[in-house]
């Protein structure tokens, strides 16, 4: 039986985190705060039915809360908030291939695994993904800042359609089902319906956290551009159409090519808050998104070790950023632990020139 006290720790920093997150929105009104508040407030009950578990042992209603929560819905509100908090730039691209991905390993991983409760589930799944990803590729290619609400349809309908579905089904039982080697549950007793939504929100959500990570980190560091592209929807058809295609490999090899001068940046003390913030939710969403791919294909030894390293990566990230929390006080007082921040005057000039691009990035 694992040990209460690494979920315990795990789902104090989270709980802990969507306070202030919450705090901060109620302060400053910014939709992308109150989204990754209630993402992280899922992480942070997931790991607290695992917790109560440790300690306790099993039971059904725990364990339903656990998937659902954890499992289902903390990816997808987590990248949820990264749209609202790139919905003025190109990133709807960004945002649509992660749909489009979502919705065919959705069908991929009912190939692999053939769940024979999950009927029509996997093609009505992939029709939605890719309806909603050539909806949201519409309105950021006409510049509509629109897109968000579409990506908010995807997350708010999934999420529904998994309690209606949880509350509807039965488990054979204990009710619970369990990594007989780490005692790590898994999600073997749900049916197909329900297990095939965790690929659709884990892929869209967290690969739209991670790679809205690194595209805000681009945006935002002193780049050096080796290749050439533009989104410009004002060009002519066939142009626009290779210029998205080249446009992934692009801004990949400009990102490696701006990095020295990031550093260069960053020791100076002129670098913008958000690279370096940014990087490190990346790499937390990335790990978040690994755990739970790894525990979908039976490895559970890291999975809470996994949950824990993404959380610290993620905090660090979100408080380095002065977006996210520009000042750091006591949730709900007046108690400031760190005043208001500023950037540098050199990074500052730096935004200002990256936020009039934001548009035609």
């Amino acid at each position: 039986m694992p040990s209460p006290l690494l979920p315990s720790t795990t789902a104090f920093l989270a709980i802990a985190f969507a306070i202030a997150l919450f705090d901060q929105w109620r302060d400053r009104r910014h939709g992308f705060q109150l989204i990754w508040a209630i993402g992280m407030l899922f992480y942070g009950i997931a790991s607290g039915c695992e917790a109560i578990a440790a300690a306790a042992g099993w039971n059904e209603t725990l364990y339903r809360t656990w998937y659902l929560t954890g499992a289902v819905w903390t990816a997808g509100w987590l990248g949820l908030g990264t749209a609202f908090l790139l919905g003025r730039t190109r990133f709807g691209y960004t945002f649509a291939f992660c749909l489009l991905l979502a919705g065919v390993f959705t069908l991929l991983t009912q190939r692999k695994f053939n769940y024979p409760d999950a009927g029509s589930a996997p093609i009505l799944y992939l029709i939605g993904a890719l309806v909603l990803a050539v909806a949201v590729t519409i309105e950021t290619y006409f510049q509509n800042e629109r897109w968000p609400v579409l990506a908010a349809a995807a997350v708010i309908g999934a999420t529904a359609l998994s309690l209606v579905l949880m509350l509807t089904v039965r488990l054979a039982p204990p009710g619970y089902a369990l990594d007989p080697a780490t005692g790590v549950p898994t999600g073997e007793l749900f049916p197909g319906t329900i297990r095939l939504l965790t690929p659709f929100l884990n892929i869209t959500g967290g690969l739209a956290l991670a790679f809205g990570a690194l595209f805000s980190a681009y945006m935002f560091m002193p780049k050096r551009r080796v290749l050439a592209y533009s989104l410009d929807p004002n060009q002519p058809g066939d142009e626009f159409l290779f210029n998205l295609l080249i446009s992934p490999v692009a801004i990949v090899g400009n990102f490696a090519a701006s990095l020295p001068g990031a550093v260069r940046a960053l020791v100076a003390g002129r670098l913008h808050s958000r690279v370096l913030a940014t990087i490190l939710i990346a790499i937390g969403g990335f790990l978040a998104s690994g755990g739970d791919a790894l525990n979908r294909f039976g490895v559970t030894n890291y999975f809470q070790v996994g949950k824990f390293l993404a959380l610290i990566f993620l905090l660090v990230g979100f408080l380095v950023s002065i977006e996210a929390f520009r000042e750091i006080r006591i949730p709900f007082t007046s108690v400031v632990l760190r005043g208001a921040r500023r950037e540098p005057d050199a990074a500052t000039a730096a935004t200002d020139g990256a936020e009039g691009r934001l548009d035609a990035a």
